[in-house]
């Protein structure tokens, strides 16, 4: 077919290799250069992993929580608190992924650190197991120091006398909080045997 006013040469259709992009099919050009740029870089993001942990549990809370009942907005059921807070927290994670796609990775950035303080860690996760431990075991007072007395061993530069000390002023300050003013149903001291 001839179309009037265009030269022989330029009337011919383009070859099939002509139309291919430049590059293989998991080359080092165009798109998939892009993607694996892009993930390469995102490997080494604190942020975006951080992000991506916060919305993976606000998406955990925001589709369990309704469960429990919404209600409506004047009242409220159980689960209205949970699932709104899990909205919110998916929202954040989304901002702080965002915020580590759009940065431009440091070369001293990593997931962690070069000398990680696993007994910082140890300690700060060992807190909360121990309130737990001390409160149906032995009441208020322990539940409260063994968890502070815990956690403030995780600092590099606490003494035993320091964590002791911290302990000793905040259990004071949440048997006074939790058990005369605001009525917690957790007797002060008790011992119970397991």
């Amino acid at each position: 077919m001839k179309i009037a006013g265009l030269s022989p040469a330029s009337q011919t259709l383009p070859r099939r290799a002509e139309l291919r992009p430049k590059g293989d099919l998991l080359g080092h050009s165009g798109f998939s250069a892009t993607v694996s740029g892009m993930l390469r870089r995102l490997s080494r993001q604190r942020d975006f992993y951080a992000g991506g942990l916060m919305m993976l549990f606000g998406l955990a809370v925001a589709f369990r929580a309704p469960a429990y009942g919404l209600g409506s907005v004047t009242h409220m059921g159980p689960g209205f608190l949970p699932t709104a807070l899990g909205v919110i927290l998916t929202a954040i994670g989304v901002v702080i992924a965002g915020s580590g796609v759009r940065r431009a990775p440091s070369d001293d950035e990593r997931i962690l650190p070069e000398e990680p303080q696993w007994l910082g860690w140890l300690c700060i996760l060992a807190g909360p197991v121990l309130f737990i431990i001390g409160g149906s075991l032995g009441g208020l007072v322990p539940a409260i120091f063994s968890c502070v007395f815990a956690a403030a061993l995780g600092d590099r530069d606490a003494t035993w006398k320091s964590a002791a000390v911290l302990a000793a002023i905040v259990t004071a300050f949440g048997v006074v909080l939790f058990s005369y003013l605001l009525g917690v149903p957790l007797p002060v001291l008790m011992w119970r045997t397991p």
